[in-house]
């Protein structure tokens, strides 16, 4: 079999239409919050202008927070899923 083919998650660029309910794990906890969900993608009020935002749900207190979507691909910061 040849895994040099198969796409890394490097190479699968993060969709932000997509991102609704992924999880997603802090590298380094944040107020001891680890695992988060994104609770919404949030749709810009002019139709034609990019999605630049989701909001983020810690599972551990249910507490909300609003980040842009591309910091979701720093791998020093986020690791898709729950680890």
């Amino acid at each position: 079999m040849n895994f040099s083919a198969m796409p890394s998650k490097n190479q699968n660029p993060l969709n932000p239409k997509k991102l609704l309910l992924t999880k997603w794990t802090a590298v380094k906890p944040i107020d001891k919050r680890k695992h988060f969900l994104v609770s919404k993608v949030i749709i810009p009020e002019l139709a034609e202008m990019p999605i630049e935002f989701v909001e983020l749900e810690a599972i551990f207190d249910k507490s909300v927070e609003i980040i842009p979507w591309r910091d979701l691909k720093a791998t020093e910061a986020w690791l898709q899923g729950w680890a």
